[in-house]
């Protein structure tokens, strides 16, 4: 029970970090100083981690890895648009 809300908390604030990111982009219609190359890295992590998550039956880890690779995505489509 509390390591699953240990979990949840480290989510939360792992995930949020990519917000302001999102927000950014968003806002100035750019994504001329983000790189792709580490998105995509980061959005493969991502996937496998939530794999990892399945596998071992973690909540946390499963909700984390799909919120992030939503935003991974997000940052991503807006890169290629923004272009």
């Amino acid at each position: 029970m509390y390591i699953d809300a240990i979990g949840f908390i480290a989510a939360i604030l792992t995930t949020a970090a990519f917000l302001p990111q999102v927000y950014k982009i968003w806002k100035l219609k750019s994504a001329k100083d983000v790189s792709m190359t580490m998105y995509l890295v980061m959005l493969s992590g991502v996937c496998l981690w939530g794999v990892y998550g399945l596998i071992i039956k973690s909540p946390p880890i499963v909700v984390a890895n799909i919120v992030t690779a939503l935003l991974l995505i997000l940052v991503i489509y807006f890169k290629i648009k923004y272009k």
